[in-house]
C-alpha cells in the first residue's frame, strides 16, 4: 500500500471515530436521564416503581415502566408522565423528581424496571 493510501485510510478511519463519537455524545442525549431506586411488588395484581427522573424543569417527561416475572416475562407495564417542576420541587432545581409509578399485573412480578424515558413533544 502506498504512503498515498494509507494516509487516506487514516484519515477516513479518524473521521469516521469522530463521527461516531459526536452522534454517542449528542445524537444520543434524548434530554432525559433515569435512574430506578426501588420497586415493591405488592401483590399479585399491582407492582410500584420508583425512580428519579433529571430533565429540564420545563420539559415534560414521559417513563415506561414494567412489571416482569420470574422468566423474564412482561406482566404489568405502564407509561408515566412527569410533568414540568418548579426549582423548589426535587433536587438540582426542579431538574432531578422523585416519581411513584404504579401499575397493575397480569400475574405475579419478581421486579420492576424502567424500560426507557423521553421527552414529549409540547405540540
Amino acid at each position: 500500500m502506498s504512503k498515498k493510501t494509507q494516509k487516506i485510510l487514516l484519515i477516513v478511519a479518524a473521521v469516521l471515530s469522530l463521527s461516531w463519537i459526536l452522534w454517542a455524545v449528542v445524537g444520543g442525549n434524548t434530554g432525559v436521564s433515569q435512574k430506578i431506586v426501588s420497586y415493591n411488588v405488592v401483590d399479585d395484581t399491582f407492582t410500584t416503581v420508583d425512580l428519579t427522573v433529571s430533565k429540564d424543569p420545563e420539559a415534560t417527561a414521559a417513563c415506561e415502566i414494567k412489571a416482569m416475572d420470574k422468566s423474564y416475562a412482561v406482566v404489568g407495564w405502564k407509561v408515566i408522565t412527569i410533568g414540568p417542576n418548579s426549582t423548589e420541587v426535587g433536587s438540582e432545581n426542579g431538574r432531578t423528581t422523585l416519581v411513584r409509578g404504579e401499575m397493575r399485573t397480569d400475574a405475579g412480578a419478581v421486579t420492576g424496571v424502567v424500560e426507557d424515558c423521553w421527552i414529549v413533544d409540547p405540540a
